[in-house]
């Protein structure tokens, strides 16, 4: 039988958000409802609602769910009933790239988690008066009071740690940690460059202060945000206009080991590569507009420089996960200080703290 929910709909590119009616379809064999505690609102979810993704509108986003389960399909072994969950990506399971332990790079990953709006059979989970909605949003669709999940974006976690404090794991956190843990891997002495202290940089240089780095530099043009980069762990903060100079006297004149671009603009993407050192790696995170390019000085890359690009922080999930959810609980990872609450129907207020920069992580309550 349907199960009825109440969600927010985004009706067409641009639209606000509007809270709905809406049916999920009964689960199937690996799938399970979640009656969701809290799900973070994240850029990737803003850029799909102004329309600068096909995703079929109207339609449901939502991908920083978590919750407790509820029901689940015949087939579902990883959770039961009652399990707490961080929801995070959905991958095929089959591919090479998913059987190699990184389903980040599933080679179903666009149509299943950020472009298709339904399941890989090509049914949809969501409805409204008997009208199909896009659904199925990085398998969850958590902008939603119950969400219907695939099962591979459930990550069964810690009932003891609330769930609003750890719902921004399942993409913003885990990909700045993982820019850092899982692609720069810093040693002794090494001197890694975050650009942006949003709640991916934030995530990478709290991640750099768990890591040998000595040097962690954080660049933005707001101060406040530099203010908190120090407090979690930046050696060093950094004014973006004054990055050239600012980094030769922290490095030496060396150059940075390590880069993390959160921006997704080109200009500060290319003020990264230009202050890699020899053999440096520069992470791409920022996701600018499908067809996006930047220039670059080619014959700067060959001191070994390497630019990597990055999807959800390389994570293996099952894993990645619960190791957060751990360090949160201890302390070690200080999520609190980039959460904002507000209550699910201020979905709106919220979008509109985060695109003013009032809000660093909006976290919707239910």
């Amino acid at each position: 039988m349907p199960i009825r929910t109440r969600a927010a709909v985004v009706e067409s590119g641009g639209a606000p958000f509007t809270l709905s009616d809406v049916e999920l379809d009964a689960p199937g064999p690996h799938e399970a409802v979640v009656r969701m505690v809290a799900t973070g609102l994240c850029h990737t979810d803003l850029g799909v609602a102004s329309g600068a993704l096909p995703f079929p509108l109207p339609g449901v986003l939502g991908h920083e769910g978590a919750g407790v389960v509820e029901a689940v399909g015949p087939a579902v072994t990883g959770v039961a009933p009652g399990d707490h969950v961080v929801l995070s990506f959905t991958s095929c399971g089959g591919c090479r790239n998913c059987r190699g332990g990184h389903p980040a790079y599933c080679a179903t990953w666009l149509p299943l988690n950020l472009i298709g709006g339904r399941r890989a059979d090509g049914t949809g989970t969501i409805s409204r008066g008997g009208e199909e909605l896009g659904g199925h949003f990085f398998g969850q669709s958590s902008f939603a009071e119950r969400a219907l999940v695939d099962e591979r974006s459930l990550v069964k976690v810690d009932p003891e740690v609330p769930l609003a404090s750890i719902a921004p794991l399942g993409c913003g956190v885990q990909t700045g940690v993982g820019a850092v843990w899982n692609v720069l891997k810093p040693v002794t002495g090494s001197t890694v460059v975050v650009l942006g202290a949003g709640a991916v940089g934030l995530s990478a240089v709290m991640a750099a202060a768990l890591t040998p780095a000595t040097n962690i530099v954080a660049v933005d043009r707001f101060g406040e945000r530099l203010s908190l980069a120090r407090e979690l762990g930046a050696t060093h903060t950094v004014d973006a206009a004054d990055l050239a100079e600012a980094l030769a006297d922290i490095t030496g004149g060396l150059g940075a080991d390590g880069v993390v671009e959160t921006t997704g603009n080109v200009g500060v993407l290319r003020q990264g590569v230009d202050a890699l050192g020899a053999r440096g790696t520069l992470v791409v995170v920022g996701a600018p507009p499908f067809g996006t390019e930047v220039a670059l000085d080619v014959n700067g890359l060959l001191g070994g420089k390497r630019i990597v690009g990055l999807t959800l922080g390389d994570a293996e999930t099952q894993e990645f996960i619960p190791a957060l959810v751990r360090l949160v609980k201890e302390g070690r990872l200080p999520l609190h200080r980039l959460i904002s609450t507000y209550p699910f129907t201020d979905i709106d207020q919220a979008v509109r703290d985060m695109s003013a920069g009032k809000a660093i992580k909006p976290v919707l309550t239910f």
